[in-house]
């Protein structure tokens, strides 16, 4: 019996990563859709298309500077208490801020006090998101059969495709609505989506069962008493390469799922409809890429498929905007898709496994959640804002975007070079040079956390 149950907690326990994963990605990327889309005219009126296209940007970026101290406190959470509870937290917190976002007034109701109003939500929002990947990722691989955590840890990362397809699909039917209608109301029906899928999400996560690894870690008391601590003094080698492997696949994804919109909206001047369906392919695509990029991992190693991510990045660079200047439908579907599920694929597909495989048990969430929303802020946050500067800056030229997703995928590239293979790596067994520090024990033996 006991070899039967192992599978089903591991299939369980992925199951519950990809849908959470699904709704609190759903909620990240609307905003996305809605800053490219709709929230420069609303909360930024009387500026220029780019000026309000920037400031609206900017303020997706604001929700990337929440996200370290969410991986910090949820981080510190999952070492201390379990990854359970720090899921099912983060869940709450990023459904009910961006339903509230749904319900804000704009700028020609209450003035100043809109933008302001969005940037404090976008905060909180961030928070949430900023402690959910780590945990997402650790329940899927610390439950995963032997030989096979990558590609039970690439449902985590369907989940965050599929949440990007509901999103692009969800404001893709709102914005088929007649302009004046998409603008009054329209807009606001995706977030307020969301409550119904936290409801789903909860349900589900309320019936998880601890990781048998952090178990086996709290049964042995061994947890620690300060794991951001920790992990700083003992995993500095780690924490540099994550954020750096983190830096290309931020970039590209931003870059394809975000400024894409605007960029083949307004420049271009493709279809609204059209450049979200082109995304939504893509996300769609990218769930099975993901997991076979995962799954390959398992077989030939993390580092090659990562390193083959990377690369693809790069040399996809130009030829994607050749394509997306064609102005072509067919042509720019296919950019899009092709870019997405292979260069963000290959290398998002590898991160948990990957990650939880350089990090020990007793630090993994803090260490895997501060190295991923560094990066966050370094490249995700940044890159809608900055490849919209760089277009404004070259009168409208796309190359010294194409320069910047090159330079981001050598940063990634030279990481992984440094990176060791991790491949069959005992998960109970992963040290670093300097030793931990226990947290004190009760009268049972059993840690205090």
């Amino acid at each position: 019996m006991a070899t039967d149950k192992v599978p089903q907690n591991a299939r369980r326990a992925a199951l519950a990563s990809l849908v959470g994963t699904a709704i609190e990605w759903y909620d990240y990327f609307i905003f996305g859709s809605a800053a490219a889309l709709v929230f420069g005219d609303l909360f930024f009126p009387g500026s220029s298309p780019i000026v309000g296209t920037l400031s609206s940007f900017a303020v997706f970026g604001v929700g990337f500077l929440a996200r370290p101290l969410g991986g910090i406190i949820f981080g510190h959470m999952g070492d201390r208490l379990g990854r359970k509870r720090a899921l099912v937290i983060t869940l709450m917190i990023t459904g009910l801020s961006t339903t509230a976002i749904g319900l804000l007034p704009t700028a020609d109701s209450v003035g100043m006090l809109a933008p302001v109003l969005l940037v404090v939500l976008r905060l909180v929002q961030g928070f949430g998101v900023g402690g959910e990947w780590g945990g997402a990722a650790l329940v899927a691989v610390e439950s995963a059969p032997e030989g096979k955590r990558g590609r039970y840890g690439a449902f985590p990362q369907m989940g965050n495709a599929i949440g990007v397809v509901l999103s692009t699909l969800a404001f893709g039917a709102a914005s088929a609505l007649p302009d004046e209608q998409f603008r009054a109301f329209g807009w606001r029906l995706p977030f307020l989506a969301s409550l119904l899928l936290v409801g789903v999400g909860l349900v589900i996560r309320l019936r998880l069962m601890e990781t048998p690894t952090f178990q086996r870690i709290r049964d042995s008391a061994q947890v620690v008493r300060s794991p951001l601590k920790d992990v700083l003094a003992t995993h500095r080698r780690a924490l540099v390469l994550t954020t750096g492997m983190r830096i290309s696949e931020n970039v590209l994804g931003y870059i394809i799922l975000t400024f894409t919109l605007s960029y083949a909206t307004q420049e271009i001047g493709l279809g609204r409809s059209s450049v979200l369906f082109a995304t939504a392919c893509a996300a769609a695509v990218g769930i099975g890429s993901t997991y076979l990029f995962g799954a390959l991992s398992d077989r030939i190693g993390r580092r090659p498929v990562f390193l083959f991510g990377a690369l693809f990045a790069a040399a996809m660079a130009f030829p994607f905007f050749w394509l997306l200047n064609s102005g072509t439908a067919v042509l720019v579907w296919l950019g899009i898709v092709a870019y997405y599920s292979i260069g963000v694929g290959a290398q998002y597909g590898i991160e948990p496994a990957y990650f939880a495989e350089l990090f020990d048990t007793r630090v993994r969430y803090s260490g895997i959640s501060i190295a991923s929303q560094a990066a966050g802020i370094i490249a995700g946050g940044l890159t809608p804002t900055v490849a919209t500067a760089l277009l404004a800056w070259s009168g409208g030229s796309y190359w010294p975007v194409a320069t910047y997703i090159i330079v981001a995928a050598a940063i990634t590239a030279v990481a992984i070079a440094f990176a060791r293979e991790t491949v069959g790596v005992d998960l109970d067994d992963v040290r670093q040079d300097q030793p931990l520090t226990p947290a004190p024990t009760n009268i049972a033996g059993r840690s205090s956390a």
